[in-house]
């Protein structure tokens, strides 16, 4: 059962949810050639895609069903994470080939491993509150995986289109490569005499 102050809730990630699957499909249509390619490149943005509308029908599914009176987010929670199971393996799978590995396959993994890990503990919520279902901590958790999935699916549509990525870990290396490059073309001057 869904706790009443948890209805606004599914309420606007249901409608958040159908708008980002409205732009997502936009963004695929926008990238539709790239898509289309052969090649590890155009399978990993198909990943891309894959996983954003994955991530998106989730969290909409389990609104959706949310907001129908009765005990239906149980069965959804459980239904639709063993589905998002099976695309996650597929995923996987096709990622197998990959000849060689790149920090973008690394970073495309760890988010497959991540939507992997909502969708496991999603599964267990599900059956948790199929088992009882006047638990609103199991509501909440599930409430809670609804929002990580739009975090995913907003962070596989923001690669899939080419959006710029700015992190930590870039700006450090460039700072550290740019500092090493200035420290080389130094050595080729005459130092100052230390004192």
């Amino acid at each position: 059962m869904v706790p009443a102050e948890l209805h606004d809730f599914f309420l606007a990630s249901g409608g958040v949810a159908g708008a980002l699957i409205g732009l997502l499909f936009v963004a695929i249509s926008v990238s539709a050639e790239r898509l289309s390619r052969q090649g590890h490149a155009a399978q990993l943005h198909r990943v891309r895609a894959s996983a954003a509308l994955t991530a998106f029908i989730n969290a909409l599914v389990v609104s959706l069903f949310a907001l129908i009176p009765g005990q239906k987010i149980g069965l959804t929670s459980t239904i639709v994470s063993v589905l998002g199971l099976g695309f996650v393996t597929a995923a996987l799978l096709s990622l197998r080939g990959a000849e060689h590995v790149q920090w973008s396959t690394t970073r495309d993994l760890l988010f497959l491993l991540g939507l992997l890990a909502v969708f496991v503990v999603q599964f267990i919520t599900g059956l948790q509150i199929i088992a009882q279902p006047f638990h609103a901590g199991n509501v909440n958790t599930i409430a809670v995986l609804v929002v990580i999935c739009f975090l995913i699916g907003i962070a596989r549509a923001w690669q899939l289109i080419g959006g710029p990525s700015i992190g930590l870990t870039r700006e450090v290396t460039a700072l550290v490569t740019e500092h090493h490059h200035e420290a080389e073309a130094g050595d080729g001057k005459p130092q100052p005499p230390s004192s």
